[in-house]
């Protein structure tokens, strides 16, 4: 109960502060640049060493690919039906097809399941849906904003995104036996960072700001990324022969608020920024609520 108290605590502060204080110029920026180079590697090569690999690792990976081939599929089906734009589209299969599986994710899974969870939660970030971002969805924002994607980009993106290159050194280090305790002890305090900065990170930057004709689109693309993905996960999973906290975490991770830098990318690619932030900004409050709803219901 605590941990997720102070889930909610630091994500209150920062939307505070947006609104009541004057923080200074570049401070989200700075804050981010902290916890993606520093606190999430170190919380990776912390983790990643003493976890056991088996046979059933590959769900909570294949979990993160469902959500978005599922986003693309069913919004790549339903938008020109629905007279959306391009770009309108684009940016909810961005948005709900990737998952805040880091700054939020990590959070939510270690306040619900402890470091065994946390564990897993990385497996499925950083195998699952870093990989996705850097590739089909640098593939996804070209497409639907009339690029062309660049192959050599999303490669070079991909192999030197720091947790990345650190989820590799882990599995090596963990091969060769893991850490001596000094080293441990020196990465476990900086990768703690990661969970009050990156909720505070998030509040700093929700906002709310409903367009006209966009009730539609929100509301199916958070059915999706919310809802029906992680059902569909779920379904899948069991039927595999999938349970424990494999499924668990794996369901849980389909089931997170959109991903911050989706919206960073669909604001970048010109595919409706204004659609992207607010799926962005209720997501991130309703998953509050309905991760841990979907966490009793799995049993956890």
């Amino acid at each position: 109960m605590s941990a997720l108290l102070l889930l909610f605590v630091c994500l209150l502060l920062g939307v505070l502060v947006a609104r009541l204080a004057s923080p200074p110029a570049g401070i989200v920026p700075g804050i981010n640049w902290w916890v993606i180079n520093v606190a999430l590697p170190a919380l990776v090569l912390e983790l990643i060493p003493a976890l056991h690999f088996d046979a059933q690792m590959w769900f909570p990976v294949a979990a993160m690919w469902i959500t978005f081939f599922g986003a693309w599929l069913l919004f790549g089906l339903l938008g020109p039906r629905l007279g959306w734009s391009r770009q309108r589209i684009g940016a909810l299969i961005l948005v709900c097809g990737l998952g805040n599986t880091s700054f939020m994710g990590y959070p939510l899974i270690q306040a619900l399941h402890g470091q065994a969870g946390l564990s897993l939660a990385v497996v499925a970030d950083q195998l699952g849906c870093f990989p996705l971002l850097a590739s089909a969805g640098i593939v996804v924002a070209s497409l639907y904003a009339g690029r062309r994607p660049q192959p050599l980009q999303i490669l070079r993106r991909i192999l030197t995104f720091p947790a990345f290159v650190a989820l590799l050194a882990g599995i090596v280090v963990g091969l060769l036996g893991g850490w001596p305790g000094w080293i441990h002890d020196v990465l476990a305090p900086i990768g703690t960072t990661l969970t009050p900065l990156a909720l505070f990170s998030v509040g700093l930057q929700l906002t709310f700001r409903l367009g006209r004709g966009q009730a539609a689109a929100v509301g199916a693309g958070l059915g999706w990324k919310l809802l029906l993905a992680p059902l569909l996960c779920w379904a899948l999973g069991t039927a595999a022969g999938v349970g424990g906290l494999l499924l668990t975490v794996g369901v849980l991770q389909a089931a997170m608020a959109p991903m911050v830098s989706a919206a960073i990318l669909a604001d970048e690619y010109e595919l409706e920024p204004a659609l992207a932030n607010t799926v962005l900004g209720a997501g991130i409050v309703l998953s509050l609520l309905s991760v841990p709803l979907a966490n009793l219901w799995l049993g956890g």
